[in-house]
């Protein structure tokens, strides 16, 4: 008798060592052959012009909700001074680089795995091997680079944005000047700030490609078989981003209190 959380964990743990196989597949490939550089930038491209709309609009919202919901709870104690900082600060840090990393594993982490399902089942890659030439080198690799490189730019473009969400959402709501929005934002949002949520993003960027080309090459069944891959990267992904989320906090705390000399 197989309990089904024994099963459920052998699953999970077949997928890991599936996905660690199949990125050292693609860092051997990438040394021995190299990476095509034309078609990295049409990934790049397309992956970024696909997803810019999306992820602006995201990551504005983003700090407009932050922003409302900092000032309800300052409001209480006469310090709406600190509303742009604290709310920076939260955006910066931990939520913004969340929240828009769920929006780019629906959209850019689902197309890419539909995309490559596709080429899977109707046996495109098969074909690129009786050619003699590497599915690795044509399809995968260009596509890891590029989401890597566009998601990176995408989640900080959709920072950018959350603190012009932020901003306009603190005079319209808060009733405050800019100027005082943004007085305490240098006290509250420093370097480490800005560089935790930098190395968020550069993570969950390098989640996201791994899991979502993994997932489409991996495809078996047909039709059906596309859709469950894409199912399968959805909450992957998802699941993937908060528990490195949570490893990435943790890291970042240990750094802050090792610089302290804690």
């Amino acid at each position: 008798m197989t309990f089904p959380f024994v099963s459920g964990a052998r699953l999970i743990i077949d997928d890991i060592g599936g996905c660690m196989l199949f990125i050292g597949e693609a860092f051997r490939t990438a040394f021995k052959r190299g990476i095509p550089v034309h078609e990295t930038f049409v990934q790049i491209w397309r992956v970024t012009m696909q997803s810019l709309s999306t992820t602006a609009l995201a990551g504005f919202f983003v700090g407009a909700l932050m922003t409302v919901q900092f000032s309800l709870l300052v409001r209480n104690f006469g310090a709406l001074g600190f509303l742009g900082g604290l709310s920076t600060s939260a955006t910066i840090r931990e939520v913004g680089p969340l929240l828009i990393a769920f929006m780019l594993s629906g959209k850019v982490g689902a197309y890419t795995s539909a995309e490559l399902g596709t080429m899977r089942v109707t046996e495109q890659i098969d074909a690129i091997r009786c050619l003699g030439a590497s599915p690795f080198q044509e399809i995968i690799l260009p596509r890891i680079v590029g989401i890597i490189i566009s998601s990176f730019f995408l989640l900080l473009v959709g920072l950018m944005m959350s603190i012009f969400g932020g901003v306009l959402l603190g005079i319209l709501f808060a009733h405050i000047n800019i100027d005082e929005y943004l007085r305490n934002v240098p006290t509250i949002v420093n370097a480490f700030s800005i560089g935790t949520g930098l190395f968020k993003c550069l993570v969950f960027a390098i989640l996201l490609a791994t899991i979502c080309t993994y997932k489409g090459y991996s495809t078996t069944g047909g039709s059906k078989g596309v859709g469950r891959s894409v199912v399968a990267t959805a909450v992957s992904t998802m699941v993937g981003i908060v528990v490195a989320d949570w490893v990435t906090s943790v890291i970042s705390e240990a750094v802050l209190n090792l610089a302290a000399g804690r």
